[in-house]
């Protein structure tokens, strides 16, 4: 093999396509987190900028439209040849650049995908790939207005599981489902939140724009703010602990608990910590004060830990390996002033990010996570003191893993009462009919979130 040649193929596997086909033939082989798998790559390839952006736009766009290219990619591959799971993502990659990236020219993404295929198998597969691009090229793609089937229609649309679609269609209607699943279509922006013991929002973008940050305020949180390009981890504010990656959405969960500096806290399922850092900002070791976060895997304590020293709250911090489910064995009855249950669920809140979710999950997973959750919540009720309160929050949407949790909970414990959580005007259509807040991934672009208040009215 000449230098030339092996120049060639090491250069091939180093582009930002090969490494996204790596990267989601990962994702579905081994069911691994491709958030994790991206940032990797990015850091192991010494990606940048243009580079960098390329592939997670790749990955990201590929996963979150994954049932509509196969939708395209039908009309081109003979149903009953068995084809490669490496091979089926190349063959979305392209098409994906095809219809979403039109910037791209044709014929770069035909030779790219030849050479991939060259590379990664044999003659035959390029073979292969070029006569079934040649073809989508030349043709063009079916379209899926023409299907009559709301649900088929609506499933291909926004690329959501047909089995999801009628979950969400049930829940919201036809018109809602479609809003929020194009929205999840979007790409994700970056958050975080203010640690406000060293520097007001205001301060924190003023610092972030004179590092060349383009930030703004979240609407969502008087303590959050949004970057619209860069990476908050890269500022000098995130490695000095004045601020905190977290989600606008999830940053309403520790203002919900009323903390006062007094109060003993438990976060009953903590990691990675970035709810319990924010409890522990209103709390005052000399006056009392305390959260225990608990996790069921050391690793995960000790991440939440680490995130507490970063922004100085260790003092207030107390980590503890423990299933929630055991506290009995651990705390005594009537121990803490607010509980934070931020319960195991689904994620499907978080499907814009994280837009491998949907492919993952099945129905029975919401009944069997309620289980859970409703094995949590009767575990931590008997631990909070009269008067208290606590909160029951997800990252999910579907109410069978919020609502209805909530509600068997509380027919079965009428020694405790929902009252109402404090939001701000912004997030009023928001609340329920029942009381609650229930904040879908269209409504401001951010995680879809559920957050309840409930409180112990008698022993």
């Amino acid at each position: 093999m000449t230098n030339e040649v092996k120049k060639e193929k090491r250069n091939t596997k180093k582009t930002s396509r090969y490494i996204a086909m790596s990267i989601l033939d990962k994702t579905e082989k081994n069911n691994a987190y491709s958030n994790l798998l991206l940032n990797d790559a990015i850091e192991k390839n010494k990606l940048s900028g243009p580079d960098a952006g390329l592939l997670t736009e790749l990955v990201y766009g590929v996963l979150q439209r994954k049932i509509t290219l196969d939708f395209y990619l039908s009309d081109f591959i003979d149903p009953a040849k068995k084809v490669d799971t490496w091979v089926q993502n190349l063959l979305r990659l392209s098409i994906y650049q095809m219809i979403y990236l039109d910037k791209i020219p044709q014929h770069a993404i035909l030779f790219e995908a030849v050479e991939i295929a060259k590379k990664k198998g044999h003659v035959g597969v390029s073979k292969f790939v070029n006569g079934v691009l040649r073809n989508a090229e030349r043709r063009g793609f079916k379209n899926i207005a023409d299907i009559k089937d709301d649900i088929k229609r609506l499933s291909l649309e926004i690329s959501m599981p047909e089995w999801l679609v009628e979950n969400f269609v049930a829940e919201l209607g036809l018109e809602e489902t479609k809003a929020m699943g194009l929205s999840l279509l979007q790409p994700s922006h970056a958050s975080a939140r203010v640690n406000e013991r060293f520097l007001t929002v205001d301060e924190a973008i003023e610092a972030m724009e004179e590092e060349g940050f383009d930030v703004r305020k979240s609407e969502v949180s008087p303590v959050g703010i949004i970057s619209n390009g860069g990476h908050f981890a890269s500022s000098p504010l995130f490695s000095s602990g004045q601020l905190t990656i977290q989600d606008e959405s999830s940053m309403l969960v520790a203002p919900a608990l009323q903390i006062e500096p007094h109060h003993l806290v438990l976060d009953a399922c903590s990691a990675p910590g970035g709810k319990t850092t924010h409890i522990a900002s209103y709390l005052d070791k000399e006056a009392g004060g305390k959260v225990i976060a608990l996790d069921l895997h050391a690793h995960k304590v000790k991440l939440v830990e680490e995130n507490a020293a970063r922004l100085h709250v260790s003092e207030v911090v107390e980590g503890r390996t423990l299933d929630a489910r055991k506290v009995d064995e651990v705390f005594e009855d009537g121990l803490f002033d607010r509980i934070l249950v931020d319960a195991p669920c689904s994620g499907l809140g978080l499907m814009r990010r994280k837009p491998d979710i949907k492919y993952t999950k099945k129905a029975a997973d919401f009944k069997n996570l309620q289980k859970i959750q409703l094995e949590i919540l009767e575990s931590v009720a008997p631990k909070l003191k009269l008067y208290g309160i606590m909160v029951y929050s997800t990252c999910t949407i579907t109410k069978q893993e919020n609502t209805e949790t909530v509600e068997a909970f509380l027919k079965n414990h009428p020694e405790f009462e929902k009252i109402e959580v404090a939001v701000g005007e912004k997030l009023q259509p928001c609340v329920t009919a029942d009381g609650f807040v229930q904040i879908y991934p269209h409504d401001f672009e951010t995680d879809g979130f559920f957050i309840s208040c409930i409180k112990k009215i008698a022993e």
